[in-house]
């Protein structure tokens, strides 16, 4: 009896192997067919250059600076703990967004203490500033200078028919003073003109110089490390309908860079991946690059601002976007993947 409850365990443990086995096999299949049978992404990949109107949600605190006094040099802002690359939120619990509402409130005062709220790394803090009498204009002076607002220029990447959104830039819109990221409140996207390249040499970033047009490609939404996206009003007719490769499928090897450098047409120029760096993730430095074809290096010596977002296709896909030069070699660049620009627009479309 004892032999044939053994063999029964032994047939049992070997039968729940064997299901086991099929129950992941089974499993697997089903993904390989999931993963198969869905469609691929298709997006416009673009390449035109764009002005950016940048508004802040709040004001960033650009500088502090000291106040001649009849006691001397005081800088009160500083006094108060108050720092460069600082946000400040309200003033005495009124919301401030502009650099004139903070001139306003600033400006009308007896010397009271003033109650400043403010954003730094990610957290809100507190702080009071006692302002100081300026003998020589007659005047209290807080002793500190606000920024609300940016414009720039970029290079759009995609637009996206499924969300009704585009990608642009593949890294944030810092202030140009504090280098922070620009926290954003609404914005605009409209269309420009290249009119001038200021070309690049090593050790020096060229740029693109551009006019702006009154035409509105669509309203800001998001400015982060990613990129900057936003809802398009209509697609640019240049824009041309293309897969969006999976981080696995980019290879060294040749690709194309499509980017704007005179006027308003984009253009393909060849360039060569160097290297792919698949398991950093959300980097603007996935993928390394140089510029291979002879007439963009001659008119723009290499990667220059303003380029920034230019979409990055190799084997008829769209693989990434352009979002750094390498200043000491301008003919090589970072890109980050397209695939992270997309999730990251999916992530804040309605």
């Amino acid at each position: 009896m004892k032999k044939i409850i053994r063999v029964f365990d032994i047939f049992l443990s070997i039968f729940c192997i064997v299901f086991l086995i099929f129950d992941i096999s089974a499993k697997d299949a089903v993904k390989s067919v999931n993963a198969a049978s869905q469609p691929q992404r298709i997006v416009y990949v673009s390449g035109e250059a764009f002005g950016i109107k940048l508004y802040t949600n709040g004001v960033i605190v650009v500088g502090t600076q000291s106040v001649e006094t009849s006691e001397g040099r005081i800088n009160p802002a500083s006094e108060a703990g108050i720092k460069t690359g600082d946000i400040i939120v309200s003033i005495n619990n009124i919301n401030v967004y502009s650099s004139n509402e903070v001139k306003e409130i600033l400006n009308d005062n007896n010397g009271a203490a003033y109650k400043i709220k403010l954003k730094r790394d990610g957290r809100y803090k507190n702080f009071v500033l006692n302002p100081v009498f300026c003998d020589r204009e007659g005047c209290w002076k807080a002793g500190m200078w606000v920024r609300d607002s940016t414009a720039g220029i970029g290079t759009i990447t995609y637009y996206d028919k499924k969300t009704g959104t585009f990608g642009a830039l593949g890294h944030q819109v810092n202030d140009v003073d504090t280098n922070e990221i620009m926290p954003l409140l609404e914005g605009e996207a409209v269309c420009a003109d290249v009119t001038k390249i200021q070309k690049a040499s090593p050790g020096i970033t060229g740029s693109l110089n551009c006019d702006f047009q009154e035409t509105v490609i669509g309203k800001l939404l998001d400015n982060s490390n990613l990129g900057l996206y936003g809802a398009y009003s209509f697609i640019n007719e240049n824009a041309i309908p293309v897969g969006v490769a999976k981080i696995n499928e980019t290879e060294k090897g040749a690709a194309q860079i499509i980017s704007t450098v005179e006027g308003q047409t984009p253009k393909k120029s060849d360039i060569e991946i160097t290297r792919v760096h698949r398991r950093q993730g959300n980097s603007q430095k996935d993928i390394v690059f140089r510029i291979t074809d002879k007439k963009l290096l001659e008119k723009t010596g290499g990667i220059v601002q303003g380029m920034s977002g230019s979409p990055i296709v190799q084997n008829n896909k769209l693989i990434g976007a352009v979002t750094h030069v390498i200043v000491n070699n301008p003919e090589k660049g970072y890109a980050v993947f397209a695939e992270t620009m997309l999730e990251k627009s999916d992530s804040f479309a309605g």
